[in-house]
């Protein structure tokens, strides 16, 4: 289930709320009880750890055509 991050306007807390996605606009309480929240915008975060990648060479280059300096 998503988790969905809110701030209370009231007492300036930010907190998450694990709920549907059909429920993601519907008003939150704050865990202190004020009603005057408002959902903030996340950023998702896609990948695995950094020790998993490789480290990139020292040479520059690869990928693409143009990162390999095929390109005129």
């Amino acid at each position: 289930m998503p988790r969905y991050e809110y701030r209370c306007r009231t007492c300036g807390d930010t907190f998450e709320l694990s709920r549907p996605m059909a429920e993601s606009s519907t008003p939150a309480a704050c865990p202190a009880g004020h009603d005057d929240t408002v959902k903030l915008l996340s950023a998702v975060a896609v990948g695995g750890s950094s020790a998993a990648s490789p480290a990139p060479s020292a040479g520059g280059g690869g990928g693409g055509c143009c990162g390999g300096g095929c390109c005129g």
